[in-house]
């Protein structure tokens, strides 16, 4: 399926309008199609109304309870996919402000209990240094204040006894020089701090041995329902349960050519120590 940005937030109105039209056809009332579905009223309510975007697999439900024809099915299923796939592109998150955004993702790890999060080419806020995560957005202009001090606000999610986070980074996302060698040193003393915390479980992909995976892109999955991927103009949010466990899949192949716990954090003082002989 073909997904355009620019059709994926109109999916969600055009999917109500359809499952409210189907369920008229058909002669039947929200609360029959509720009972039919296992679902409540309300929900099916609000699912019609477009103020609560159904899974597919509600969507499935809803059609083979109406007896929508096989044609028709496809369509609103395609539908249905787009109405759970978001797209944020990086121009309307800078016209808004960073710091905007930063305040959604901290709603949304308030929300979440299970992190796992794959880094591809560079070190994740909430593992930054303040001199890493400056370097992050120099590129964006304006006062930035703000956002930084919103990004290094966030990383005490680390410390939430309820919450479990997983982070692989890849030998590039660590080792890429994005600071001085001597800030560099810094940052990846950082990432041996928190590989000690009890709620983070923090490992490396290095480039030795044999790794068959061809990673394409940063992505984090949180719990079970929502994976993000990042590209180099924007993010896709996936809401698909098809889509996210794809994702889980792909994060355990990573997991099993991670190293973790002490072996990890010998790599990472080796790879600081090196930044620290380039500044002498």
């Amino acid at each position: 399926m073909a997904l355009e940005p620019a059709k994926l937030g109109r999916s969600r109105s055009d999917l109500a309008a359809l499952l409210r039209d189907e369920r008229k056809r058909a002669g039947r009332t929200q609360t029959w199609l509720a009972r039919r579905c296992n679902m409540s009223q309300t929900k099916v309510s609000n699912i019609e109304g477009g103020r609560l975007t159904p899974t597919p697999l509600d969507v499935e439900l809803m059609l083979e309870a109406l007896t929508v024809s096989d044609a028709l099915s496809a369509e609103i299923l395609v539908l249905a996919r787009r109405a759970n796939t978001e797209w944020q592109d990086h121009w309307s998150s800078r016209r808004r402000g960073l710091d905007k955004k930063q305040n959604e993702l901290a709603r949304l790890e308030s929300a979440s209990r299970e992190f796992r999060f794959f880094l591809l080419s560079m070190i994740t806020g909430l593992l930054a240094t303040p001199d890493y995560v400056r370097a992050s957005i120099a590129d964006v202009a304006g006062d930035q204040s703000k956002t930084m001090a919103k990004k290094l606000e966030r990383q005490q999610v680390l410390h939430d006894p309820s919450k479990s986070f997983t982070f692989i980074l890849t030998e590039q996302a660590v080792r890429w020089p994005l600071l001085p060698p001597a800030a560099m040193s810094v940052q990846l003393d950082r990432l041996v701090s928190v590989s000690r915390i009890p709620q983070v479980r923090l490992g490396v992909i290095p480039l030795g041995g044999y790794v068959p995976e061809r990673p394409l892109s940063t992505f984090t999955v949180y719990d079970r329902r929502l994976a993000t991927v990042e590209t180099g103009t924007g993010a896709l949010l996936l809401r698909d349960h098809r889509d996210v466990s794809a994702y889980l899949a792909e994060f355990e192949n990573y997991e099993r050519h991670a190293v973790f716990g002490e072996e990890c954090r010998e790599i990472l003082s080796e790879w600081s120590e090196a930044f620290t002989r380039q500044r002498q």
